[in-house]
């Protein structure tokens, strides 16, 4: 293992004491100890891979597997005073961001050293030596992280990307409950399998399992304990509600296994309270559902109509109440409507689309159309569609209650809102993703997913080369834009993974009325914050973690 840059990260009258610790360290983990550099730090210093990193800056699925890989690469950056080591989104052929060499790559929020994590010992050796030592952790699968929760300058960071085993357990009953409750159809997963590994597993197995539309998520860690949406949510619940028992690494060092008969506080906190912050999960088991036809429709439109994108916008919006009541799924964009529906038939998802099936207007395009499993639709719409990322982005979001939708007045009080979001910050998604008509089911997600239609996205970007100033910009702006949807949403609240990084009063806005039960939860599982990332619970903003935020 290499030490290159420990003097950096440690005092130096400490040098030889921690160089031996991490020895320890790696010894302790049989080797899986690794040092780390910045994603594209072989461009800077004549690597040979540079133009295999030039090829893959962009694309998703490289990233995912990359330790130093992020998905939005401010993440892999120091923010505050500039370090970092990227090269140009818009053209990563081009070798001008790392003319200056070596000294102008800097480490940024990339951790230092990582455990490419085999066995549960490995996190509790993690944990063990940042209580000795006192060095900060992280915990990283795939890297899709909008609020920069699974880095941490001079952090050592826990990756559990490699552990990637499925099983299907057709009568799963959690350990530790009574013999003669119900088994349910579940799937295990290991902590880094991906959605489109899961997918394929259950297709192989005739089963559903209800999670994202990105392909490279990771499926148990911030997507599902963060609440987790999906276009199936509205009938088939959020991914948290799913979640049928953890195993995992608390900060004392111990494995447990967490569900409604044991451990039920820390399972209800892994179930909505968000990543990275009461344990370390290794793997969870999921429900699984039997096969579902789903009923879709596709509308497309010249993006550049902005009439048109209104009076789409205002037909969905005049019409939400009646289609999320009918179990619609699915997301529309400034020119695009996709929407999904597992519990109709073909008749009865025509007669409830007759809005939308009858608009006809000259530039618009219609699909009308069922696919017979999930996986047959989801790899209709992601298999030639690998994500483009590799860019500096800021998001904000917003959960749209039912209150919006109740007059006229509200409804166009709303479709403005989202108009002017849109106009202020190009990229606006309107995702019909709440569980509509899924109850609660004992998860600490906020409860205002449950009486929300829409879930609201907005974004903004910049360029490799930014200021300080111009990446404050813009996340003022994708805020400033997000607050006209907010005015029109009073005591609404955000989805944490993916809230604006400088989300207002985040813990009610995140979690509501649970928030004081999970910071009783965090103090129990985790007195000493071993665990902390950005705005998670009992999170202490004024840590030298959190340094590289501007």
């Amino acid at each position: 293992m290499s030490h290159y840059a420990l003097q950096d990260v440690l005092p130096a009258t400490n040098y030889l004491v921690h160089d031996l610790a991490l020895d320890g360290l790696n010894a302790s983990v049989d080797g899986r100890l690794h040092s780390a550099r910045p994603f594209a730090w072989s461009c800077f210093n004549g690597g040979a891979d540079c133009p295999v990193v030039q090829a893959q800056y962009t694309n998703e699925t490289f990233r995912a597997a990359a330790f130093a890989g992020y998905i939005n690469t401010q993440w892999e950056t120091c923010q505050a005073t500039g370090a970092q080591c990227l090269l140009d989104f818009a053209n990563a052929t081009s070798l001008e961001p790392a003319l200056g060499g070596a000294q102008s790559c800097g480490q940024g929020s990339v951790s230092e050293f990582y455990i490419d994590v085999a066995t549960w010992m490995d996190v509790a050796h993690a944990f063990g030596f940042s209580r000795q030592m006192g060095m900060p952790l992280a915990v990283k699968n795939t890297g899709h992280d909008y609020n920069g929760r699974s880095s941490a300058p001079g952090s050592l960071a826990i990756w559990m990307h490699h552990l990637k085993n499925i099983t299907y357990e057709p009568n799963f009953v959690p350990q530790g409950c009574p013999s003669t409750q119900a088994s349910q159809m579940g799937v295990t997963l290991g902590a880094g399998v991906q959605w489109a590994e899961a997918y394929a597993f259950a297709d192989a197995h005739n089963i559903t399992l209800v999670g994202g539309s990105d392909r490279s998520v990771g499926v148990v860690g911030g997507w599902t304990q963060g609440g987790g949406h999906s276009v199936l949510s509205n009938t088939m619940g959020l991914g948290a509600d799913r979640v049928l028992e953890y195993q995992v690494v608390t900060p004392d060092g111990r494995l447990r296994t967490v569900n409604q008969c044991q451990h039920e506080d820390l399972f209800f906190a892994l179930r909505g309270g968000g990543g990275g912050t009461f344990a370390v999960v290794m793997s969870a088991t999921i429900l699984a559902s039997p096969p579902v036809t789903l009923q879709t429709l596709i509308l497309t439109w010249p993006e550049s109509d902005r009439t048109l994108t209104r009076e789409i916008w205002a037909l969905m919006v005049d019409n939400a109440l009646h289609l999320a009541s009918d179990g619609w799924g699915g997301f529309a964009t400034a020119n695009t409507v996709i929407l999904v529906n597992p519990a109709l038939d073909a008749a009865a998802a025509t007669r409830s689309l007759a809005p939308l099936i009858h608009f006809e207007r000259t530039g618009t395009q219609r699909t009308v159309t069922a696919f017979p499993t999930f996986y047959s639709f989801f790899e209709s719409f992601t298999t030639a569609h690998v994500a483009i990322v590799g860019q500096q982005l800021a998001l904000a979001s917003r959960l749209v209650p039912t209150s919006a939708f109740a007059s006229a007045a509200s409804r166009s009080a709303l479709l403005a809102a989202l108009v002017a979001t849109d106009d202020a910050a190009p990229g606006t998604i309107v995702l019909l993703a709440p569980p509509f008509n899924v109850p609660g089911s004992g998860t600490s997600a906020t409860p205002l997913w449950r009486d929300s239609v829409y879930h609201v996205t907005a974004v903004a970007g910049w360029a490799w080369n930014a200021t300080r100033e111009e990446k404050r910009a813009a996340y003022d702006r994708v805020g400033r834009a997000m607050d006209r949807i907010r005015a029109v949403t009073p005591g609404g609240g955000a989805y944490l993974n993916e809230a604006d990084v400088y989300e207002p009063d985040h813990e009610v806005s995140f979690w509501g009325g649970h928030y004081p039960e999970l910071l009783r939860i965090k103090e129990k599982y985790d007195p000493d914050r071993l665990l902390d990332c950005w705005h998670c619970v009992g999170s202490d903003p004024e840590s030298d973690r959190f340094s590289c935020y501007l």
